[in-house]
């Protein structure tokens, strides 16, 4: 069966719940999505508000403060919110692309400590965090044990050591300066790094899919060889399609694909939507011309605009309500759209942070001409 890119954003979106909103807790919603990207604290917020009815982010904090959902280094080395059922396994699976990011490092060689060092620092580490740490106080407790600077070190045992990040506060429970405990005992699940990203591969596509071995590869940051080898090893369970230029696609057995036709509302998506980054070909939902406006030089991906479904612009909070850019002319009805999106949107942030993202301004003196509205709230 081959997909057209239509279809193939409709499967996305339907599986990452923007295809209309849904009555979850904010736990089942993250199982269902399987991870929100977490580089910037507002933007879980944002993305649970784009996908549930009635999101009340306070569920968010209590999920946070009861562990149900964690906060973590995992896939694409990079920050995400998880089910605590899935961290586990998660981390496992990306412990080798973790690891040897970081001990192959020259901020973490230059301290002349090898990677058996490292891993040896570990279980003493995990001892030590077994109540939330910040960096400063890891950097000092390091001190007392090495006779090296422990600041390359602590870089790197924080982006592969089984780590959370701890909640902070207000005004989105994680702040600037993070603090860090261990994930508990045990720190990993039964199952080597291979079995897990088997068990990775099996979530993927139940929240992205249908997907290539690309795609794969590109969403874990895992070598494409061992993408290839986790995908074939489950394949037998799923099924196999073929994308618009003719790639092998892989899908969950029975998975809901929606019809190309389906109706997609405006969204008004976070900064770092897993959407926007959860494939090698983006074209799925962010058209070739607009991806190097939205993915930045220094990897900030910033928050889009999505009109039937698909990625037609930017938007930032202003005074007044929020800023929206688009890249191409939209109709009134979507204009409409967008401005009920917005009203609800500004309410959340209004109670939060109204500005959130304005450390990010800069990268709107570089777009170019385009149609330009403040929606107010």
């Amino acid at each position: 069966m081959r997909m057209t890119t239509r279809e193939l954003n409709r499967a996305t979106l339907g599986r990452q719940l923007l295809l209309r909103r849904e009555a979850l807790k904010v736990g089942d919603a993250v199982r269902r999505v399987v991870a929100l990207q977490a580089q910037q604290p507002a933007s879980p917020y944002v993305a649970l508000w784009n996908r549930l009815t009635d999101f009340d982010p306070v569920d968010l904090d209590a999920a946070f403060g009861d562990r149900t959902l964690v906060k973590a280094t995992l896939m694409r080395i990079t920050l995400h919110v998880v089910h605590a059922d899935d961290h586990p396994a998660m981390h496992t699976a990306m412990r080798p692309t973790l690891r040897g990011a970081r001990l192959g490092d020259r901020r973490f060689t230059a301290s002349g400590l090898s990677a058996a060092d490292a891993d040896m620092l570990v279980p003493h580490l995990l001892e030590f965090a077994g109540r939330p740490r910040t960096a400063a106080e890891v950097e000092d407790w390091l001190h007392t044990r090495l006779a090296v600077l422990p600041k390359g070190v602590w870089w790197a045992l924080r982006s592969f050591a089984p780590l959370l990040h701890a909640p902070t506060g207000a005004p989105w429970s994680f702040g600037s300066r993070p603090s860090y405990v261990t994930a508990g005992t045990p720190p990993t699940p039964e199952g080597t790094p291979d079995e897990c990203l088997r068990a990775l591969v099996q979530r993927y596509l139940e929240g992205f899919g249908p997907a290539s071995v690309a795609d794969v590869a590109q969403f874990a940051l895992v070598q494409r060889s061992r993408a290839r080898d986790a995908v074939h090893a489950v394949s037998g369970a799923l099924e196999r399609l073929e994308g618009p230029d003719g790639t092998e696609l892989f899908d969950v057995s029975g998975a809901p694909r929606p019809h190309e036709d389906t109706p997609a509302p405006p969204r008004l998506l976070a900064m770092w939507d897993s959407i926007l980054l959860a494939y090698a070909d983006r074209s799925r939902v962010i058209p070739p011309d607009y991806r190097k406006l939205v993915a930045r030089s220094n990897g900030d991906v910033l928050p889009t605009l999505l009109v039937d479904g698909y990625v037609a612009g930017v938007w930032r909070p202003v005074e007044g309500g929020i800023e929206a850019t688009a890249f191409h002319r939209l109709s009134g009805e979507a204009w409409d759209g967008l401005a009920a999106e917005a009203r609800s949107l500004v309410a959340l942030l209004t109670d939060r942070e109204p500005r959130a993202y304005r450390r990010y301004d800069r990268w709107w003196a570089t777009l170019p001409s385009a149609e330009v509205r403040v929606l107010p709230g």
